[in-house]
């Protein structure tokens, strides 16, 4: 594509969005320390920025605006330019660990280009145009600056000219676009390229990963009809742990956070269900922050994205196929072949197919205190979507079969929720009680009770307890673990308030 076609491109831009500026409010639950207001799980409502002055703008403002959206032709053209000498003198040179070095190069060139065209910038311009060519040439072109603002907690790009960012919760328009759809699948190959995937018209859908554990589903035409579509799901560089849950995002309560504690130390199964974009993930790598260091732990996955802190601990990741259609190591396979490597617990990332009934096996051989998630609504639909899974196995078991295994290798269910406004909760907690009538039986501990919606459309309520003593009681003592009966006593409704 010619230099004109690309700066004719460069000039169709979205228009900038609102930006979110505000984080949860901070919360102090008694006996815990309080916490800053956190940002990678939002809990206010986004604030349209103010109007833009009515003076014009600069080139700097023009080129940098919401995080480099609108791009000036001069701008666009000093980029193509930069960039291609750059290719053309240093291809042989340019050593991605350098990022000084290739910098230097970059700046050199820009200067070369400023003299032979007499073109003159501000030094704030100079330094966005040298940092923009550095992300196409190193990093991930447009996509850095969202990559590097912690209030992003998703990147949806829904084809080159479009790209949606959540922010407190709720998806809004970035000013930020590719230049065209042959950046855009650049960036694409690149990401995939790094946990040595592809995606091409024979597999136009593809799940990967960034360095940082971030979260990547591609798709590409002819599956995607308006061009490319990326999502980028961003993990927090911040290390949570059970008090950010408690007292920073108010997901739990003190009461049932300890309760949880009791039932991953005393070698409880746990099964964390949820919907997308409900935290499931997160909240597993906080409850196996629970379990002794002892333990030698192994995590089979999809796509790595666990984040476990004990030093004992082997990680497994499947394989998709190659292009010859061989070579694919499904997650079934890695949880078969991780029983025959002495793991104290086993960790499924996700169960989604028919490694559940070899995860259920291994829960009911010796492997208490596995961990699990799934994908589903409530604890009922759970044991429901559960059940299904493992008849995708292939085994051809006999209903009841399937729902005496379940009764008994899943002691506790952990519903997981994403409410109205983008708030994030622990919605139940479920004890699994064993098969009557052909059913499998459950009794809820824990629930958060929604009384309505705040003036910023955000859902509120309390958590409590049912009143219910759970029937493992005499288990979790004799594992050490003493826990109080007080802990199951109903809570009354607090006042307004207090609600979160």
């Amino acid at each position: 594509m010619g230099l004109l076609d690309r700066v004719k491109q460069s000039q169709t831009t979205a228009p900038p969005a609102g930006s979110a500026t505000d984080g949860p409010a901070t919360a102090t639950i008694p006996g815990t320390a309080p916490y800053a207001p956190a940002t990678a799980i939002p809990a206010a409502k986004p604030q349209v920025a103010p109007p833009p002055p009515a003076a014009a703008p600069s080139l700097s403002q023009r080129a940098a605006s919401a995080g480099a959206g609108e791009l000036t032709p001069a701008f666009t053209a000093a980029k193509v330019q930069i960039h291609a000498k750059l290719i053309e003198k240093f291809a042989d040179q340019i050593d991605s660990s350098n990022k000084p070095g290739v910098r230097e190069k970059i700046v050199e060139l820009a200067e070369e280009y400023f003299r032979a065209t007499a073109m003159t910038m501000t030094k704030a311009d100079k330094e966005r145009l040298v940092d923009s060519v550095l992300d196409d040439v190193l990093g991930l072109g447009p996509l850095e600056a969202l990559l590097a603002d912690p209030t992003i907690t998703e990147i949806m790009a829904n084809h080159p000219k479009q790209i949606y960012v959540e922010k407190s919760g709720e998806p809004t328009l970035s000013a930020v676009t590719f230049e065209n759809e042959r950046q855009m699948r650049q960036v694409i190959d690149r990401i995939v390229s790094l946990v040595g995937r592809r995606v091409d018209e024979s597999t136009p859908i593809c799940d990967a990963r960034l360095k940082d554990g971030s979260r990547v589903n591609v798709v590409i035409p002819p599956i995607a009809l308006k061009g490319p579509c990326l999502t980028i799901r961003k993990f927090s560089k911040e290390k949570w742990g059970p008090a950010d849950i408690v007292n920073r995002f108010r997901s739990a309560s003190p009461d049932l956070m300890t309760f949880l504690r009791s039932c991953v130390r005393g070698r409880m199964n746990v099964l964390v269900s949820g919907g997308t974009g409900s935290g499931k993930t997160t909240l597993l790598n906080i409850l196996s922050s629970f379990i002794p260091e002892v333990e030698r732990l192994i995590t089979c996955e999809d796509a790595a994205e666990l984040q476990l802190q004990q030093p004992h601990w082997i990680q497994l990741e499947s394989r998709p196929p190659n292009v010859e259609g061989k070579g694919a190591v499904p997650i079934r396979e890695l949880v078969k072949s991780c029983l025959r490597m002495r793991p104290d617990r086993i960790i499924v990332g996700e169960c989604r197919g028919g490694e559940a009934l070899d995860m259920l096996q291994a829960m009911n051989t010796g492997h208490d205190g596995s961990m699990s998630t799934i994908h589903a609504n409530n604890p009922h639909e759970c044991l429901v979507r559960l059940e299904t899974l493992v008849l995708q196995a292939g085994q051809d078991l006999p209903s009841r079969a399937i729902r005496e295994t379940i009764g008994s290798a899943i002691h506790l269910i952990v519903q997981q929720s994403r409410l109205r406004g983008g708030v994030r909760r622990i919605v139940s907690v479920a004890e699994i009680t064993g098969m009557k009538d052909g059913e499998v039986h459950y009794q809820e501990l824990f629930i958060f009770k929604q009384v309505g919606v705040s003036a910023e459309g955000k859902a509120v309520g309390y958590h409590t307890a049912t009143g219910i003593i759970p029937m493992r009681m005499e288990h979790l003592r004799s594992e050490g673990e003493d826990v109080p009966e007080r802990l199951f006593a109903p809570t009354p409704q607090p006042p307004p308030d207090k609600l979160y």
